[in-house]
């Protein structure tokens, strides 16, 4: 029996009889049209000997999407309704018993996750799309790539390379641990209800080997974060509280790892970052 999706009808019946009314506070916008959820499988590349990992899969549309390719899902829903009714949406569509697991939790709290996934989709609410992302991807060193769809501000900042305006933080974490770039716009008429951003997906690969030890990420992103808190100052001032406490402290630090002093935040790259965390050492 094949899997069938779910159409923007059965959508507002399911929430009707869950008694969910999509919220601002947990960013619910439901996706109603299957090519678009079909798209993210297609543009993750996801193929039916994989374990997928989805991200707040609300009322399963985009779960039944990767289950039609003959995949397996693990899904991770902090609303207990929603976790609770997946399985029997899922049954009701031809999934086969074992294909989909279900954790209700909270994706930041997600320290384990079954059948070891190695592709991630999701469509993420705004305020917490980065977290969650980092996250997952310092939890779990063994996913390779995956497609997010996430408010339209936050997938340029994630795909964005040093020199831009919206270069910042979020960048270069996320370039820590892979390559990203922008996989396409979406509509805002294939959600319910209708958002008042503009969503696009991005695509992820992780690296090969591990940028650096986990004592090194830490230290990065604590430098990275400090340029960025100033991002208009030279780094030699930006930086000063956590290389040494003062400017000619950090000006000698960034000097040996080969950074001028004078240069901004959004000037350099994830490994220049990770020479200065090796060179305050």
């Amino acid at each position: 029996m094949p899997v069938t999706l779910l159409g923007a009808a059965e959508i507002r019946r399911l929430a009707a009889d869950l008694d969910v009314t999509p919220t601002k506070k947990l960013g619910q916008n439901f996706v109603v049209d299957a090519n678009t959820v079909r798209r993210i499988v297609q543009v993750a590349g996801v193929d039916a000997s994989e374990r997928v990992v989805e991200i707040g899969p609300g009322l399963g549309s985009l779960t039944l999407a990767v289950l039609e390719t003959g995949a397996s899902v693990t899904a991770v829903e902090i609303d207990h309704r929603l976790a609770a009714r997946l399985p029997e949406t899922a049954a009701a569509h031809g999934v086969a018993e074992g294909a989909l697991v279900v954790l209700d939790a909270d994706a930041l709290r997600v320290t384990e996750l079954p059948g070891d996934p190695r592709v991630l989709v999701a469509n993420l609410p705004y305020n917490v799309s980065v977290p969650v992302l980092l996250h997952f991807l310092e939890t779990f060193p063994d996913l390779e790539r995956g497609v997010v769809m996430v408010q339209a501000e936050v997938g340029e900042r994630l795909a964005a390379a040093p020199g831009s305006k919206i270069y910042g933080a979020p960048s270069v974490k996320a370039a820590w641990y892979g390559s990203w770039r922008l996989a396409g716009t979406v509509s805002r008429q294939v959600f319910w209800p209708v958002p008042n951003v503009d969503s696009v997906l991005v695509a992820f690969a992780r690296g090969g080997e591990a940028r650096g030890s986990e004592e090194e990420r830490r230290r990065t992103f604590g430098i990275v974060d400090a340029a960025f808190q100033q991002r208009r100052k030279m780094l030699r001032q930006a930086l000063a509280a956590v290389l040494g406490g003062s400017a000619a402290e950090a000006s000698e630090i960034l000097q040996r790892a080969g950074v001028a002093p004078t240069a901004r935040g959004e000037e350099l790259d994830v490994e220049d970052y990770l020479r200065i965390a090796r060179a305050s050492v």
